[in-house]
């Protein structure tokens, strides 16, 4: 890649992922393996391995498992200066995720009530010092999804990059389980509005914003009624839970230009994170101006390596990445 783009900035909940070793199911032998994740720690990781100085801002225990998930980010090169800790007994979030195999899905599934992250409010972080400097700021749907002291945080966050003049995107993330019995319109609206980059899926869109349109005109439509610069949308056809089709779009509201990548068919090994890599790898290249029709290129490759890595963080390098770039033209 070329120059590094300035510092980002992500902000959601860290959990800690529990999964059985292999394609085993859960609980199939008394051994799972740990590790850490979550949508936009898992964009502030793929963005400090493709170069990019990122910070990342949540809430987390002050305890054993918090420390652990500190040491976590920072072994990524993750910045976690404005991570706060929550003292006494407060609990970190936990998912299990077990892997599908050929014609058995994966599933996912949440410990997270109650959580540190929970309880976060907007006082507890100083917004306009976090995002001092800062030339990107990175938020998702999942986050206004658990309360309303993470909502208001994140509502928080993102007017203060409006007023520090950090470019915004948004990953819409649907989380059915998040969103039982709820309409997340009315929440997700004002997030989404003005911001410099929206990603979703055509499902988030639908169910999220309330939007259909077809294929060719969904981003435009997007961008028209939420005043976005620029829409991107991926598309992952799952064709068993060991085989999946990926590609993604971006549309440019000011030149009115749409880039489709190439489409991957890729075996899977891990499902959880292609798309907070493709986000990564998008932000990385468009805060560093590339061109667009490259910038969507670089950001599904991307995205489809990470389906080819266990966990939730892409290690996948820029080289890496260019090279099944160049291999695909």
């Amino acid at each position: 890649m070329s120059a590094a783009p300035p510092r980002a900035v992500t902000f959601g909940e860290l959990m800690l992922r529990l999964s059985p070793p292999g394609q085993e199911r859960l609980f199939q032998s008394p051994q799972l393996r740990t590790g850490f994740g979550g949508c936009e720690a898992n964009v502030a990781v793929g963005l400090a391995h493709l170069g990019v100085r990122a910070d990342y801002i949540t809430r987390l225990p002050d305890s054993a498992i918090g420390q652990a998930a500190l040491h976590a980010l920072q072994a990524e090169g993750v910045g976690t200066g404005w991570i706060a800790l929550a003292a006494g007994s407060e609990r970190l979030g936990i998912y299990f995720v077990e892997p599908g195999a050929d014609i058995r899905s994966s599933r996912v599934i949440y410990d997270r009530a109650g959580s540190a992250f929970a309880a976060i409010t907007p006082a507890m972080v100083d917004w306009a010092k976090a995002l001092h400097g800062a030339g990107w700021f990175h938020g998702s749907g999942i986050t206004p999804a658990l309360g309303e002291g993470p909502r208001a945080a994140l509502t928080a966050a993102i007017v203060a990059a409006r007023s520090s003049r950090v470019r915004i995107s948004m990953d819409l993330n649907f989380r059915p389980a998040l969103w039982q019995g709820r309409d997340p319109r009315g929440v997700i609206e004002p997030l989404v509005q003005g911001t410099d980059l929206l990603i979703g899926n055509r499902d988030a869109v639908r169910v999220m914003l309330g939007v259909e349109a077809p294929d060719d005109s969904l981003a435009q439509r997007l961008a028209e009624r939420y005043g976005c610069r620029r829409v991107a949308l991926t598309r992952r056809e799952v064709l068993s839970a060991s085989e999946h089709g990926w590609s993604a779009a971006l549309y440019d509201a000011s030149s009115g230009g749409v880039w489709q990548s190439r489409r991957y068919q890729v075996h899977v090994v891990d499902r959880v994170g292609g798309g907070d890599s493709f986000a990564a790898a998008l932000i990385a290249a468009l805060a560093a101006d590339r061109d667009p029709a490259d910038a969507v290129q670089f950001a599904a490759a991307a995205g489809a390596l990470k389906l080819t890595i266990p966990g939730d963080w892409n290690r996948a390098t820029p080289e890496e990445i260019e090279q099944l770039v160049r291999a695909c033209t």
